[in-house]
């Protein structure tokens, strides 16, 4: 088994858990506090992760390339996360959450142009499957008869999909760059984490915290363990991109909507229907053709 496929296969998991408990939550969570509880949540497992698995300085000789993609990279991650955040509350979570898992389109193509990846016949239509399973579970029809909606959260869910696209080819783009450690990365993606969701979370979350189910230990608890799972798959991806494609790694961990649609199933009681069902099959039948022989 290529050794990228375990981390890509764990930030899948995570990310597709995480998101369904944001779904469970969001109601009684302000996103404000989400995003500072990301945070967090990447400070503690982003820091032990470095202190366990160092192998060299953070800023060492020869290295500041490396480091100055890295943190770009970071920051257009963070804000992408904070209009995914503002998208949930303008927009149906269903559709919204499951959209942003359409950003590996870009990626790959991204990869293609910038970066000079290939894939075999196989793995082309393995992502294509994929991406087209993605994009179809993020069409939910609203009901008759149901008020408008408002469309706020199209353009913030598309921005943030062409800036999750543009960190995820930077991000492999700098483990070209002498110097490359992902290890070192786990601290690279704190800084952008706190240059974006830290600052919007402290700025705003001090205003959020008499919303519902904001404050106590059930609120803590709410927010923390959905960040958590996202923050570790976020370190998931980190890995992966540094020993694999990024052509199948993004799409293959962006394959999320899967977990979270059978979560919503299984946890929420929410229903799958035929079209759910059809895309669920084409990201299963992506998956295994996207990795390739060997």
């Amino acid at each position: 088994m290529a050794v990228w496929l375990i981390p890509t296969l764990t930030s899948l998991l995570l990310y597709g858990i995480g998101q369904g408990l944001v779904k469970k939550y969001i109601a009684e969570v302000p996103p404000a506090r989400f995003c500072l509880y990301f945070v967090i949540a990447k400070i503690l497992l982003n820091s032990t992760y470095y202190v366990l698995f160092r192998q060299r300085d953070l800023l060492a000789a020869g290295t500041g390339d490396f480091a100055l993609t890295c943190i770009v990279a970071y920051l257009l991650d963070g804000l992408g996360w904070l209009l995914y955040f503002q998208a949930i509350v303008h927009g149906p979570i269903a559709i919204v959450g499951t959209l942003s898992a359409a950003y590996p389109a870009l990626t790959v193509v991204f990869a293609r142009l910038f970066l000079g990846e290939t894939l075999i016949a196989s793995q082309y239509a393995g992502v294509a499957l994929v991406i087209a399973g993605c994009v179809g579970l993020s069409y939910a029809p609203a009901p008759p008869g149901s008020r408008e909606i408002d469309r706020r959260w199209i353009p913030l869910s598309f921005i943030a999909l062409v800036l999750w696209g543009c960190s995820s080819t930077l991000l492999k783009a700098a483990y070209r760059l002498p110097g490359a450690d992902e290890v070192v990365v786990m601290i690279y993606s704190l800084v952008g984490a706190v240059a974006t969701l830290g600052v919007y979370g402290v700025a705003r979350g001090r205003g959020d915290a008499g919303g519902a189910g904001g404050g106590g230990g059930g609120g803590w608890l709410r927010s923390l363990l959905p960040m958590g799972m996202l923050a570790g798959g976020d370190i998931g991806f980190i890995v992966a991109t540094r020993y694999g494609p990024v052509s199948l790694t993004t799409p293959l961990s962006g394959a999320y909507p899967i977990v979270t649609v059978l979560f919503a199933r299984l946890v929420l009681g929410e229903r799958i229907g035929g079209w759910q069902a059809a895309c669920i099959a084409a990201i299963l039948g992506g998956m295994a053709l996207a990795p390739g022989p060997g």
